[in-house]
């Protein structure tokens, strides 16, 4: 191994001080008797000689690595978990000398479909043991599932298949010479890297499960998401010297950066140490202001949330610990530990850059002059056909959202007449649609241009209702509402009362009659998904907090409607294809490309319209701009590389995993085709965008002036006063530089952020103590000069009472007032 580090570590944010548990020499010596025992101390490399000897266990110091993660827990817990990570630690030198450095694919599915079958969850018996690996984890499963529920062994299995199975990604892309783009890799990462896996046994460490009900939820996943970032951001700055000089690897953080970027390495370091920061930044704040409403919303019992506050502690106490021992061991580079003050100039190479990051996440100002957009030359292989339908359905979507009354004000809501017909007219809907399904009948087309029409009016109408007067809760209690008019059994108990509910009733009558009981539940839980996300924008406006820009990729999925365009796409098959073939990682990974890819072309094009004239942050050339420190030209051009890698790897995937995954499931010929078809409907769908972005007088500069002079125009309160300066400076004003409805689906929408579409609802009257650290930085507060108004109360829409909207809530939120 080179003596000579190839950078300088960077200054790492870390708040949680690194605590040692006491029964640390007792875990040392009980796991290097356990090692031999299981024959990981005698075990051979494909070339000869020895994966581990004790020395190598010694120096590892697996021991040290778990009483710095587990500080708190006994001596018997210390022992066990110490004996999983020295199993996951050799079973990843093990998969690199027999199959990663042989290349030996076949050999290696094999071995890993043996490895999960020393994980069963109904008591079936294990098949003999033939190596070390198999040995230490059929071991380790029967010590450890007796004392846990079976909700929390299939969370573990699954998160240990998923350890497992994706060693095989890594392996293809060594094979392949290919490293993955920024977002594929951190997705993936996650999966290959067993954070999540340790974050299940910290429940274990601390004795507290996370109840099943709220395990699944945003909050929960993103602290679990987080921390796995957290961890494997920081494993592969100390390890790029290993894995990338010595081992040859190609996942790894700096690398991954390195080449997509086009940094140098010290550079690269930076900036990963830069995104490292951010996502336990964002850790912190949904512990903050996340959690505390998702456990009075659940009505999590007492001893429950003392549960969740132990969990979410114990994850803090694995960073610190983790850290304090990647500083310590002999696996990774650390002889140049700590500052790099004084070391190179640009990304994150101060300490006090540290600090700006958080700082800076806070200290958006609203309507920039940023001016039109030059938009780049997007790379998308797929022809667009229009469907010969598009003009008749035009009328028809005119027509129907005018019926549902969304082309006009709500008497006594300021606010609400965010369209009329000439703006309708002009977005034409329609035309998106014709180009997602050139084949539709009239009849389908119509249904899909009312979805877009319908969820682009509610992303459009919740920052004028809600956001301008920070309503969180008014904005709870009518997405609760939305909820009951998507029954799965017979009609809507709930009489709408507004054109939001008035539309989403009348579509789902219209889509869910011909859908089976399970087909309604999986598009319903598609649409919430959506309408859930509007929450979401809300919260970070009411911060006036910038997103962190992993949390805001996986999030713009959601308020782009993408998932409710794949659900309906997959469920027109009639449920053909077996839902292991949808949930696995190549379709998935698709799917994920696909939007995007789609996501962040609709922000290219929206930029000039959400940040000069809606005030908004939620855009990923914002994000992107704010992140790397660049500027706006700068920022278009990283995301439309970003968007042609993602192209590149939906291409990818659709050559060369798609035809092993027909062949893996064994997959019948008919089987094959609607996947093939499902394939077309993903091209189809970008290509449309693409038009509709193209020709829609949403998102040009001329367009934009216009509606602001229409009465009733949602421009964005002080949007014409900021737009005065800009016009007396001679700022460029013309050419398009847009910003799309997120026709990302039967029903997607502008992404701005939220106000209140609920009256007189009830606010909690308790702020009480947070139970987890945070370091959070403080709510900048706009004045009134900035186009913000002081929070007072606003009349909304009058929507009757929902079950749950007026219990107290958990206000341990950082600025939410």
């Amino acid at each position: 191994m080179p003596t000579k580090q190839p950078f300088t570590l960077p200054a790492f944010y870390m708040p949680y001080p690194a605590r040692l548990n006491p029964h640390l020499d007792g875990a040392r010596d009980h796991t290097r008797r356990w090692a031999k025992d299981m024959g990981m101390l005698d075990a051979q490399r494909a070339g000869g000689g020895l994966i581990w000897d004790e020395s190598d266990l010694e120096k590892h110091d697996y021991g040290l690595l778990c009483a710095y993660t587990h500080p708190d827990c006994d001596s018997d817990a210390l022992n066990l978990i110490t004996d999983w990570y020295v199993w996951v630690f050799f079973f990843d030198d093990h998969f690199l000398e027999m199959y990663k450095r042989t290349h030996d694919t076949e050999g290696a599915k094999q071995y890993l479909d043996r490895l999960n079958q020393f994980m069963p969850l109904d008591g079936q018996e294990m098949p003999e043991i033939t190596n070390p690996a198999e040995r230490g984890l059929a071991d380790l499963w029967n010590r450890t599932a007796p004392s846990m529920s079976p909700e929390w062994r299939k969370r573990f299995s699954v998160s240990t298949y998923n350890l497992l199975m994706e060693s095989l990604w890594e392996l293809s892309n060594i094979n392949q010479g290919r490293v993955a783009n920024p977002i594929e890799y951190i997705e993936m990462r996650r999966k290959v890297g067993g954070a999540p896996w340790s974050a299940n046994l910290v429940e274990y460490a601390v004795g507290a499960e996370v109840p099943d009900r709220i395990a699944a939820s945003r909050p929960m996943l993103v602290l679990r998401d987080t921390f796995s970032d957290g961890v494997h951001l920081r494993n592969d700055l100390f390890s790029y010297q290993r894995e990338v000089e010595d081992e040859g690897e190609n996942a790894n953080a700096v690398l991954v950066f390195e080449r997509f970027f086009g940094r140098p390495t010290q550079e690269s370091a930076e900036l990963v140490n830069d995104l490292l920061t951010s996502r336990l930044r964002q850790f912190e704040n949904t512990a903050m202001a996340e959690v505390p409403l998702l456990l009075a919303d659940n009505q999590v019992l007492p001893h429950e949330q003392l549960g969740v506050a132990a969990y979410v502690k114990g994850l803090q106490d694995w960073q610190s610990g983790g850290h304090e021992w990647h500083m310590r061991s002999s696996r990774y580079m650390n002889d140049s530990p700590g500052s790099t003050l004084g070391g190179p100039s640009g990304l994150g190479t101060s300490a006090a850059q540290l600090a700006l990051i958080g700082l800076r996440s806070h200290a958006f100002v609203p309507y920039e002059p940023v001016g039109p957009t030059d938009l780049p030359d997007f790379y998308l292989p797929y022809p667009v056909n229009l469907n010969p339908h598009h003009k008749k359905a035009l009328e028809h979507n005119v027509e129907w959202t005018d019926r549902m009354g969304m082309l006009k004000p709500v008497p006594g809501v300021p606010g609400s007449g965010v369209w009329n017909k000439e703006k309708l007219r002009g977005y034409d809907f329609a035309l998106c649609s014709a180009g997602i399904d050139p084949d539709a009948t009239a009849e389908e087309l119509d249904l899909s241009a009312d979805w877009l029409a319908w969820g682009t009016y509610g992303d459009d109408l919740y920052p004028q209702i809600y956001g301008r007067n920070r309503d969180l809760f008014g904005a709870i209690a009518q997405t609760k509402r939305l909820s009951q008019f998507m029954p799965i059994d017979g009609p809507p108990t709930t009489e709408a009362v507004n054109p939001l509910e008035h539309g989403l009733a009348d579509l789902w009558r219209r889509t869910s009659a011909p859908m089976s009981e399970s087909a309604r539940r999986e598009f319903r839980d598609a649409v919430e998904l959506m309408i859930e996300s509007w929450l979401w924008e809300l919260a970070n406006q009411a911060q006036n907090r910038v997103p962190d820009p992993v949390d805001y990729m996986e999030m713009r999925r959601r308020t782009f409607g993408s998932n409710m365009t794949m659900s309906l796409a997959r469920l027109k098959h009639g449920q053909r294809v077996p839902s292991e073939v949808y949930r696995s990682r190549p379709i998935q990974e698709m799917e994920n490309a696909a939007a995007d890819y789609a996501c962040l072309m609709n922000d290219v094009f929206s930029f000039q319209k959400e940040i000069e004239y809606e005030g908004e942050f939620h855009n990923g050339v914002y994000v992107t701009r704010e992140f790397l420190g660049c500027n706006s030209v700068e920022a278009v051009r990283a995301v439309n590389e970003l968007m042609t890698a993602r192209m590149q790897q939906f291409e990818h995937i659709i050559a060369s995993e798609l035809p092993s995954l027909y062949d893996e499931f064994d997959l019948s010929p008919e089987t094959r085709s609607i996947l093939d078809e499902y394939v077309t409907d993903l091209q189809n769908w970008m290509s449309a965008i693409l038009k509709w972005h193209q020709d829609t007088r949403r998102y040009g500069e001329a367009d934009l002036e216009r509606s602001s002079l229409i009465p009733g125009a949602p421009g964005g309160l002080g949007t014409s006063a900021a737009r005065l300066p800009r016009q007396a400076a001679g700022a460029p004003t013309a050419h398009p530089g847009p910003r799309a409805v997120r026709p990302g689906s039967p029903a997607v929408g502008t992404s701005t952020t939220p106000t209140a579409l609920v009256k007189d609802t009830p606010r909690p009257g308790n702020r009480g103590e947070a139970t987890v650290a945070a370091s959070e930085a403080p709510v900048t507060q706009p004045t009134q000069a900035q186009g913000y108004q002081p929070t007072v109360p606003v009349p909304g829409f009058h929507v009757p009472s929902v079950a749950g909207a007026d219990k107290p809530v958990m206000a341990e939120l950082v600025g939410l007032g």
